[in-house]
């Protein structure tokens, strides 16, 4: 009920259904700000995205769900896995791109990763020691990797990014600014 009080024009996390509806429909319209930053970071990274299959392991309304849809209007083949999913390692190991948002430490292990897949770790997770580490087997995982993102200071720092993006687009188009 609280997202749906915020008009979606101001909606600069990316949250309100009607962003979400949108962005499913492929119009215009105000992005969830953590996968859009994935997005950017991936591009930025000159990471191929036509033809890949990308797995999602999490399919949070904030992460999973918004990112499918991103990454298919990228043309990526998209597999979504939740709590319910059997054979993650299998699902895993078949992957060019993985994606983990699920907030649970070091599920996804370095060992089921396939040679040179690229690995975006959203998941912050803190220790019993104040360590924070990811939803990924980092250290097995970087051996493996073609190419991954750091926890922390990976995906963080792009959603924020987004965010203040986000915010930039709901100005202009508020006060009539055309945007190139």
């Amino acid at each position: 009920q609280i997202i749906e009080a915020i008009h979606p024009d101001k909606d600069v996390d990316g949250f309100h259904p009607y962003n979400i509806g949108r962005l499913a429909k492929r119009l215009e319209s105000l992005q969830s700000c953590t996968p859009k930053g994935i997005c950017k970071l991936l591009k930025s990274a000159d990471i191929e995205l036509l033809g890949k299959d990308v797995l999602i392991v999490g399919a949070s309304n904030i992460v999973g769900r918004p990112l499918g849809l991103l990454m298919l209007l990228e043309g990526a083949t998209v597999t979504i896995c939740h709590r319910f999913t059997k054979n993650l390692p299998e699902k895993v190991g078949q992957a060019d791109i993985i994606i983990a948002a699920v907030g649970k430490p070091e599920l996804i292990k370095g060992d089921w990763i396939k040679q040179d897949a690229v690995v975006v770790d959203v998941g912050i997770n803190r220790t019993k020691n104040g360590q924070i580490i990811g939803d990924i087997e980092f250290s097995k995982a970087k051996s493996k990797a073609s190419w991954i993102t750091p926890v922390p200071g990976g995906v963080g720092p792009m959603t924020v990014v987004s965010l203040l993006e986000n915010t930039f687009l709901s100005y202009c188009k508020r006060e009539s600014i055309p945007i190139d």
